[in-house]
């Protein structure tokens, strides 16, 4: 299973990725955010030093953080990056799920997939502000979503009484599999179930698709509180590794 993840995570950046030794990285041209900047490692890759350099250099280039996401244990990647000075920032708990536990919705809540411009636009007010994200929701950031479906992704928007106050997406199938990511509830609208409503709307989606969830979390206690009742069971860890 983590196999055929990491081979999903690798494809999907492949078609707007640049090529450096055995790594791919994503470029985002709009912004400097570390998530939005990265490079996966090809299956059994055994990077040189020269690799490293490179891959170092083309980062550098474009005053982005050198950064890499990738699943461990990987040990010939995990020494070559750490001989170059990389270090672990986070681990992630990734999870899959065989059966989906619906959860109740909340009183007044939707939650339906956009398309639309102006839907796609409060997604992206959302999710930067769930995320701490700074600056101003622009057409970059719609440009940005609408890749996503262009790419075959599903983006959705909750509704709470009408007020946007939720937000996520699944990637496109890759491997018989789908990522859930980018799920985000701003700070007002927490603790009212909605993340777990998005959560299991996504999942659902892509079960009816077809393929397998996914996802990756961060270790702060969402593993047993929003993923685990929902069906989700952690498989493995997703290392986020940089060079400051």
């Amino acid at each position: 299973m983590l196999t055929r993840i990491q081979a999903a995570l690798r494809d999907v950046i492949r078609a707007d990725a640049e090529r450096v030794g055995p790594f791919l990285i994503r470029f985002d041209a709009h912004s400097d955010n570390l998530f939005m900047n990265y490079a996966v490692p090809d299956e059994g890759a055994a990077p040189t030093r020269g690799d490293v350099a490179a891959l170092v250099a083309a980062f550098r280039s474009r005053s982005r953080t050198p950064r890499l996401e990738y699943l461990r244990p990987s040990p010939v990647v995990d020494a070559a990056l750490e001989a170059a000075g990389f270090t672990v920032d986070h681990l992630l708990p990734m999870m899959a799920i065989d059966e989906l536990v619906t959860p109740p919705s909340p009183a007044g809540l939707t939650v339906e997939a956009v398309t639309s411009d102006d839907d796609l636009f409060a997604v992206s007010v959302v999710q930067n502000t769930a995320f701490g994200v700074g600056g101003v929701v622009g057409a970059e950031d719609v440009a940005r979503q609408r890749s996503l479906l262009r790419d075959d992704g599903v983006i959705v928007l909750a509704r709470l009484h009408g007020e946007p106050a939720g937000a996520g997406a699944y990637t496109a199938p890759r491997h018989g599999l789908s990522q859930v990511a980018g799920i985000a509830v701003p700070t007002p609208f927490r603790g009212r179930g909605i993340a777990s409503a998005v959560c299991a709307d996504l999942t659902a989606r892509v079960f009816d698709s077809g393929c397998t969830p996914f996802l990756e979390t961060e270790p702060d206690g969402k593993v047993d509180r929003l993923y685990g009742p929902l069906g989700y069971r952690t498989i493995g860890h997703s290392a986020s590794v940089t060079l400051k």
